[in-house]
């Protein structure tokens, strides 16, 4: 049994995988009930990535033995990275984009991630990572609102509201979350001129607000990252032993 930790700014997700078989996760973990869900199964290998935990604190504070595999920007990947700053580049956009090509093989892919901020980055059907768009998620945008104003309100996602908006608060909603379906649709309207067959996959705790009122077909996978958290564990360890 492998573990995959996804180890946010607030919440943390983890996976338990047998093989390639994602038998068990679980998500907004706090970085406590993490480290306990690790310690009442150790796994024979662990992937962890973090924006949050240095990975020396993780190991501390987690005492076993099990080898832990910290994704970093140097980290070999099953795919490849024509990007100008692979440094840069976040573990996040990276696990997804594998986790895509390991369930759509040998296809164009548009892979879409709604989280803090919205990432919809382009990976070939020869497994190259071409880059993408990062953009303000749903969340950030209703804080910036608030934030760089003096009298709008602090007002949480509520699915698509009416259009348009017949109040102060519905017509930021409507704002938000009807300006971000026209952007997603956008977005990949363009993709699609550069490859007219991708495959539109998404990940991201967000993606329900939007997946029913996408224009072309789309693909919802919230394990996505944990999926290509996986691939990269078994990829590495795969190398260790040749």
């Amino acid at each position: 049994m492998n573990i995959v930790v996804d180890s946010g700014n607030t919440f943390s997700k983890i996976g338990w995988f047998e093989g390639d078989t994602l038998v068990e996760y679980r998500v907004r973990l706090t970085f406590e009930e993490l480290l306990s869900a690790i310690r009442t199964q150790p796994p024979e290998y662990l992937i962890y990535s973090s924006v949050s935990h240095p990975v020396e604190e993780f190991r501390e504070r987690l005492q076993l033995n099990t080898p832990v595999l910290n994704l970093t920007g140097s980290t070999p990947v099953p795919i490849t990275k024509n990007y100008d700053t692979p440094h840069t580049l976040g573990a996040d956009r990276i696990a997804a984009a594998v986790g895509a090509v390991a369930l759509f093989p040998e296809e164009d892919l548009v892979v879409i991630d709604m989280g803090t901020c919205i990432t919809y980055d382009y990976v070939t059907r020869s497994g190259s990572f071409e880059g993408g768009l990062i953009s303000p998620g749903v969340r950030m945008r209703f804080r910036a609102m608030h934030s760089f104003t003096e009298r709008l309100p602090l007002v949480e996602p509520d699915g698509l509201p009416l259009f348009p908006g017949k109040s102060t608060s519905s017509a930021m909603q409507s704002g938000v979350m009807n300006g971000l379906l026209g952007e997603i649709n956008g977005i990949i309207e363009a993709y699609r001129q550069i490859c007219p067959a991708c495959r539109v996959v998404m990940c991201g705790g967000d993606v329900p607000f939007f997946e029913s009122r996408l224009k072309p077909t789309i693909f919802a996978v919230p394990e996505l990252v944990l999926i290509g958290l996986n691939r990269i564990l078994l990829y590495n360890v795969a190398l260790q032993q040749d």
